[in-house]
């Protein structure tokens, strides 16, 4: 239940509930929009988001209810009488979910300019029902280059220490912040948090939709702890906002989620957020296995000679899509990297026929074929850098922004759009059904062309190019789209509300990929979340099984020397894929959970689970430490059947514990995985 007051002027949150308990109850409350309005300022000067005079200043106007497909539907809208700006914030309820989506468009319905330095998407304060400070936990993801998904806890107070407020009577001036700064959305940190009150299990977390820059922080107020979601701001990025008369902004899509049952139960909440908010696409229901040459296998040098050999090996272990990457355009001896843009295939790596007849060979053998594709890149020896004006890249001050030996193209620049859909349509008439979006260069701030600032002109890029991949799919509805950037560097629903899947890391070391993709489903759905499986032909059994496993509760990305493989190691792939296979439908309609909580970046034990309330399954991998473990599993699960479903052959020891929702295993070896299915036959 929503309740939102207009009782002091400013529409605020005034009580959430879930389950009949509070989660949001403010003795305080915060306007549920703080607008950072340049010459009216905050009433507290302090790093906070919170406390602006514009935003206390809102009045409520009118407000509307509307029922959807999916739930409820509330708009309501405010003005400040002295700017004349007018704010209206949709809230949007998911029948059957404790989630509330939150977008606010504001006007300038006065007649002069407002300058606006930072706007939250929500904000609300008296989190967790005005909860003790020291009874709550807060948790939050570090997400790095090759270590994603990287989840920590602390206490609200360790991180908000006690100023002893009641003698000097003022708010603090600082708060517990995570930021994304430049154009990777998630470089440095995940767009996610979760509140939790420790004594009652009751739980709020948040998600910030951007393919940019954003900010969010949680701080101590007089009624506890209030939280502020924003896109970019000044401050941090660079951005700023000039409204004429008549002219609107809209802020960065927010979603929270509520829970009575701890971050867990906030997790399957946006896990059902996140498949409400994606387009329709077949990739959703089909989940097909995609092999990729890149990754510990040909690494960007793909040829004729060296890809058709995988592409025998990929159909007969059972891939449905196979993915060139990096490289199939490469003409140059010098390298590629600098070179890319025009995204014309190669006709030395591919002297008979060309690329085209390779795709065909893919097609022949029963796959989609995909090619990998830096959309947003052109390299600084491309002749497309040459061809396209500079006011289709990114400027600063004037001169064409170069990172990494790199230009990149503005999407709001006509000619920047017409390249790209020329190239995307001139592939797809080749017989692409595949692409890999990549994005390997973080640009910084952003471009000042045609902009008031950098972090402007970024955002107006940023929402361009998400019009530019609805125009594609809208041409193209059955091309799947992956979304890469150097691996997991731009994991945020903007994008993935559009592709259809995400690539969880670039990580190349077997051991370590188990923390990422047991943590992947934290901030992907779990049908969208392709984590790497590169088995080779020097590993052993145990290792191939391993790494296999990394994918079976999300999507098999695999790779790897298959051509080069005995027939029992090309066997024990094989079964990964077809156990894969047999149970993929049951992952888009799961939820995930964590029976060894979620992983350490070192942890030995890693688990990772989905369940659908009736059934679950959960993969394990032993990376060091004590052999045996014991896994808790939901309450529900007791005197449920338990099987091993991948490696069949193995010689882990699995059974449920005596009168308790627990799992006993024992995996003998340290490097060892299996994938156990509880209540499924």
């Amino acid at each position: 239940m929503v309740t939102l007051s207009v009782a002091d002027g400013a529409p605020s949150l005034m009580r959430v509930e879930i389950d009949g308990r509070p989660a949001i109850c403010p003795a305080s409350p915060l306007p549920l929009i703080e607008i950072g309005v340049v010459g009216s300022g905050r009433s507290w000067s302090a790093r906070r988001y919170i406390d602006s005079v514009a935003g206390h200043r809102l009045a409520y106007q009118h407000h509307a209810v509307e029922q959807t497909a999916s739930g409820e539907r509330l708009v309501v809208t405010s003005e400040d009488p002295v700017t004349g700006l007018q704010v209206t914030t949709t809230l949007s309820t998911l029948r059957g979910q404790g989630v509330l989506a939150l977008q606010s468009r504001i006007v300038n319905g006065g007649d002069v300019d407002v300058d606006l330095s930072w706007v939250s998407s929500a904000t609300w304060g008296g989190a967790l029902a005005n909860s003790p400070v020291e009874s709550l936990r807060l948790w939050w993801a570090e997400n790095d280059w090759l270590a994603e998904n990287r989840w920590f806890s602390a206490g609200a107070r360790q991180l908000l220490p006690d100023l002893t407020r009641s003698v000097h009577e003022h708010d603090p001036r600082g708060a517990f912040t995570r930021t994304a700064l430049g154009a990777w959305s998630t470089d440095g940190s995940l767009p996610l948090g979760v509140l939790v009150d420790e004594s009652t299990g009751t739980a709020i977390g948040w998600q910030i939709e951007h393919n940019g820059p954003w900010h969010w922080q949680a701080g101590e107020r007089t009624d506890g702890v209030y939280v502020s979601l924003l896109g970019p701001t000044e401050a941090e990025h660079d951005w700023y906002a000039r409204l004429s008369p008549g002219d609107e902004l809209t802020t960065v899509p927010v979603t929270i989620a509520l829970a009575s049952d701890g971050y867990e139960g906030v997790m399957a909440g946006l896990t059902a957020a996140r498949r409400a908010m994606r387009r329709t696409h077949p990739d959703h229901n089909g989940l097909p296995v995609v092999f990729n040459d890149y990754m510990n296998t040909l690494m960007g040098d793909p040829t004729t000679d060296k890809l058709l050999p995988l592409i025998e090996a990929a159909a007969v272990v059972g891939a449905e899509t196979f993915c060139i990457d990096a490289g199939w355009y490469d003409d140059d001896s010098v390298g590629w990297w600098d070179s890319v843009g025009a995204w014309e295939p190669s006709t030395t790596r591919f002297p008979d026929g060309g690329l085209t007849a390779v795709l065909q060979r893919i097609r022949d053998r029963g796959m989609v074929a995909g090619l990998w594709l830096e959309p947003e890149m052109v390299g600084l020896r491309s002749p497309v850098a040459e061809a396209l004006p500079d006011e289709a890249f990114f400027l600063r001050h004037g001169r064409r922004v170069v990172e990494h030996e790199r230009y990149h193209l503005d999407l709001r620049h006509p000619l920047a759009r017409k390249h790209l859909d020329e190239v995307v349509d001139r592939l797809v008439g080749m017989g692409v059904g595949y692409f890999k979006f990549d994005y390997n260069i973080n640009i910084g701030t952003g471009t000042d062309h045609d902009a008031l600032s950098a972090g402007a002109g970024l955002l107006e890029h940023n929402r361009a190019y998400l019009e530019w991949v609805d125009a594609v799919l809208d041409r193209h509805p059955d091309v799947t789209l992956e979304n890469c950037a150097s691996g997991g560097l731009r994991v945020d629903y903007a994008m993935l509300s559009r592709l259809q899947m995400q690539s969880t890391s670039d990580q190349q070391d077997p051991l370590r990929y188990p923390s990422i993709a047991a943590a992947a489903a934290a901030a992907v759905a779990p049908e969208q979340a392709a984590s790497w499986s590169y088995p080779q032909p020097e590993f052993t059994d145990q290792q191939i099984a391993f790494t296999m496993s990394t994918g079976l509760l999300g999507r098999v990305h695999l790779s790897g020397h298959l051509d080069k493989m005995t027939g029992s190691q090309r066997d024990l792939v094989a079964e990964a894929v077809t156990a894969y296979q047999s149970h993929r439908e049951f992952i888009g309609r799961s939820v995930p959970f964590w029976p060894l909580g979620l992983p350490g970046w070192d942890d030995e034990w890693v688990a990772h689970g989905l369940h659908d309330g009736t059934s679950a399954l959960v993969t394990v991998w032993r990376r060091g430490g004590s052999s045996s473990n014991v896994l808790a599993l939901p309450g529900w699960v007791q005197g449920l059947p338990v099987r091993v479903v991948y490696p069949v052959a193995t010689d882990a020891s699995v059974a449920m514990a005596d009168g308790v929702a627990a799992l006993e295993i024992t995996l003998p070896h340290a490097h060892q995985a299996v994938t156990i299915a509880i209540g499924r036959d």
